[in-house]
């Protein structure tokens, strides 16, 4: 993953009216996972989360998405669910701090063909802002932007 710094003529940082920095650190910071998820690494107890998450002034806001619980998993139909939850769930706030109107989120099996990379999985979000406007991204293999 990549990104660029611009600095405008009076030294501040050029300021991007995308989503794309809220759409990057919403799915791809581990949020927390909940009691009941099955970790990635049986042996491991970690949960992950932001500790910032436990100073929030608003009951269960969270930063970060459970997308990292499917690190070790294949690229089934069961996990094309859970990964389109687990997003739908990370970008919620957009919508509930009236930054988005709406937000659609799809998930898809890319297939690799004889690569040994394998199959992938692909994340399309379309965010919808406040003034009507329409904003499209692809995530795929949840690291990179397309």
């Amino acid at each position: 993953m990549s990104f660029e710094l611009t600095i405008n003529e009076s030294g501040d940082f050029e300021h991007d009216a995308t989503f794309t920095t809220a759409l990057i650190i919403s799915l791809f910071t581990d949020r927390r996972a909940k009691e009941e998820d099955p970790l990635p690494d049986p042996e491991s107890n970690n949960r992950r989360g932001w500790w910032g998450d436990n100073l929030a002034e608003v009951q269960d806001d969270r930063i970060g998405s459970r997308l990292w619980l499917l690190s070790r998993e294949k690229t089934t139909q069961d996990v094309l669910i859970r990964a389109k939850q687990y997003a739908e769930e990370a970008l919620q706030w957009l919508i509930d701090d009236g930054v988005a109107a709406k937000v659609e989120v799809e998930t898809e099996r890319i297939f690799r063909g004889n690569e040994p990379t394998g199959d992938t999985l692909a994340i399309r979000v379309r965010v919808y802002s406040i003034t009507e406007t329409v904003e499209s991204f692809t995530f795929q293999t949840l690291w990179s932007e397309l």
